[in-house]
């Protein structure tokens, strides 16, 4: 018999059933979030950045569910980078996550929250010191 926790699918019943672990879910709304346009990355917790240090990926991260009487809602937490449009990134996000979880599990979700949580600069390039100043002023000593 399933778990609680487990999302049991409807199916035919002489066959046998479907069960989907909340994880799974989780794994599909970060890596679909994570491809718009827009998302930096998804906010981890200290066991997703020490998972990536040791060379595996948390496609899960940032993704929390509550599955109740209601149904499956999501919350997720991302960085966006900066020069976006921050409304317009969390409603591809919503639209792209609702698509792909009822693409891939047939699970329909009820809300799609998305906590915007930092936005990232992009990074500029060190100054080569040699090209600034040149090699002149080293002649001139």
């Amino acid at each position: 018999m399933a778990d609680e926790k487990n999302l049991v699918l409807e199916t035919n019943h002489e066959l046998g059933e479907i069960v989907i672990a909340p994880e799974v879910i989780e794994v599909i709304i970060g890596i679909a979030a994570s491809k718009v346009d827009g998302v930096y990355e998804m906010q981890g917790t200290f066991a997703n950045n020490v998972t990536e240090l040791l060379g595996r990926s948390a496609h899960g991260k940032g993704v929390y569910l509550t599955i109740d009487e209601a149904g499956v809602k999501a919350d997720l937490y991302c960085y966006i980078k900066y020069g976006v449009s921050v409304p317009k990134v969390a409603m591809s996000i919503q639209e792209r996550v609702r698509e792909q979880v009822l693409f891939m599990t047939d699970v329909a979700l009820t809300e799609v929250n998305v906590h915007v949580v930092a936005v990232v600069p992009e990074k500029l390039a060190t100054p080569d010191l040699d090209e600034l100043f040149g090699e002149d002023e080293e002649e001139h000593e």
